[in-house]
């Protein structure tokens, strides 16, 4: 192979399943290796991806833990691949808590189906989950390493979640070098917990995510006055619950911080908050291990928690018994839970209790994909199905997008503005297709770059110069 090569295997004109294979003469990896999530096709693209020999890949380079960027690397392993999978020591501790919880997520729904007479195979094993963390190899922020004698890179702080990286790849391919950068998922300048993302000053080849690239979000003080009236009218007023699906990783942290902040401000009544998700837990004691990437605030709000302030109450929930007592409360609680997209985990159970009583309130802070059932509701379905259920929908629905860890499309288009000069080739990717088609519009309208959106299993040539 003459010239570089990039071939787009997940997060083409949709959100799921980020994976990235470049290859030239003598190198060959990946940026990334995540789940296809969702309802429709999602489980076949999972079945049917990695449809290549992964035993001849060099490395990996990993942006971030989240699963629709990591979880299908013990997949990629159980498959054969033993060379490194390089992250942030950050994004490393977390994968320990996400693939364990995603493998035992897929052993157990294995098992429900063959009791049921349905054959179904987990996508991985926890056995396999934790045999993949010892592949893992930890690097730091702005510093460079060679995974490979023709390749040298450099992670950078994306901003989205705690240890998100923007990835710098440069590529010697006979005797001629290319940049590549991989964004990753940016995040949203001011956000809790993380520094604002760095700006990168040049590449060859851009390849960009588009998540909200087509709308803006709420300012943030607008956004954490909506949060706390929410919150006040459903506690104070209606004598209710409120309901918050939350991403384990990143969001939950987020509004750990928000709380804390908002009840110090006197802005929040006394209340009681339940953090039903041993994997969140997990992840905040992950967050309160790496405070040293962390922002000013992030530390002050993990210190107060530290304390043992009788208010707010902030009580982690790991016990199944006690997850589902929690369905029995009536009135005063604020139940922050995984699934962030509401298509697993203990979430379902406290919408199931809480949807139908018109007193109680569910706050959507972050990205509902196609498909599921946190887009049913927020998409304002009168009655939606859990566990087989109809379930009717008369709580308030409260969706907040300026909490969302992704850049919205103005702060797209800044980041891009910083960079020197216009990259030769930039892919837009990681948005729902009408999403990625219209940033990338917008970037030829505001920045006259030349653009492209991906289609999926596409293949692009990179020719030297």
């Amino acid at each position: 192979m003459s010239n570089l090569r990039i071939s787009f295997l997940g997060a083409a004109e949709e959100v799921t399943g980020s994976c990235y294979l470049v290859e030239t003469h003598s190198v060959r990896f990946i940026v990334d290796c995540g789940l296809f999530q969702g309802a429709g096709d999602a489980a076949r693209k999972n079945r049917r991806a990695l449809d290549f020999d992964v035993g001849t890949l060099d490395f990996v380079l990993l942006t971030h833990a989240h699963l629709d960027h990591s979880g299908l690397l013990p997949r990629l392993v159980a498959f054969g691949y033993q060379g490194p999978i390089y992250c942030t020591a950050a994004t490393a501790d977390l994968l320990v808590v996400m693939l364990a919880d995603a493998a035992f997520i897929q052993e157990r729904e294995s098992e429900w189906r063959k009791q049921a007479g349905k054959r179904f195979e987990p996508l991985y094993t926890v056995k396999q989950a934790q045999l993949t963390n010892r592949q893992v190899r930890r690097t730091q922020y702005d510093e460079r390493f060679e995974p490979h004698a023709h390749v040298h890179c450099k992670f950078r702080d994306a901003g989205h979640i705690l240890g998100s990286s923007i990835i710098e790849v440069w590529v010697d391919n006979q005797g001629e070098q290319r940049k590549l950068v991989f964004s990753g998922d940016i995040g949203q300048p001011g956000h809790p917990i993380v520094e604002d993302p760095a700006f990168i000053d040049a590449a060859d080849v851009l390849i960009v995510e588009s998540t909200y690239g087509n709308r803006l979000h709420r300012p943030m003080a607008e956004t954490i006055e909506e949060f706390a009236q929410a919150v006040r009218h459903t506690i104070e007023i209606k004598k209710g619950n409120v309901i918050v699906p939350a991403f384990a990783v990143g969001r939950t942290q987020d509004l750990i911080y928000l709380i804390v902040r908002l009840f110090r401000e006197q802005r929040l009544p006394e209340l009681n908050v339940y953090v039903d998700s041993p994997m969140a837990t997990a992840a905040t004691e992950v967050t309160l291990n790496h405070l040293d990437i962390a922002d000013g605030d992030a530390i002050e709000a993990m210190r107060w928690i530290k304390g043992e302030r009788s208010q707010p109450s902030i009580r982690f929930v790991d016990d199944h018994v006690e997850s589902r007592t929690l369905s029995e409360v009536e009135h005063g609680a604020l139940i922050i839970s995984a699934s962030g997209m509401c298509d697993a985990g203990r979430i379902k159970r406290h919408l199931r209790a809480n949807l139908p009583r018109d007193e109680c309130s569910v706050i959507i802070t972050g990205f509902q994909a196609a498909g599921t059932l946190g887009r049913r509701i927020v998409d304002g379905n009168k009655s939606v199905r859990i566990y087989g259920d109809d379930v009717p929908v008369r709580a308030d629905i409260y969706t907040i997008g300026g909490l969302s860890a992704h850049a919205d499309r103005d702060t797209l288009l800044n980041w891009l503005s910083h960079f020197s000069r216009q990259p030769d080739r930039t892919f837009v990717v990681h948005g729902e297709l009408s999403t990625a088609h219209e940033f990338a519009a917008t970037i030829r309208a505001r920045l006259n770059w030349r653009v492209e959106v991906p289609r999926m299993q596409s293949s692009f040539e990179i020719g030297n110069s």
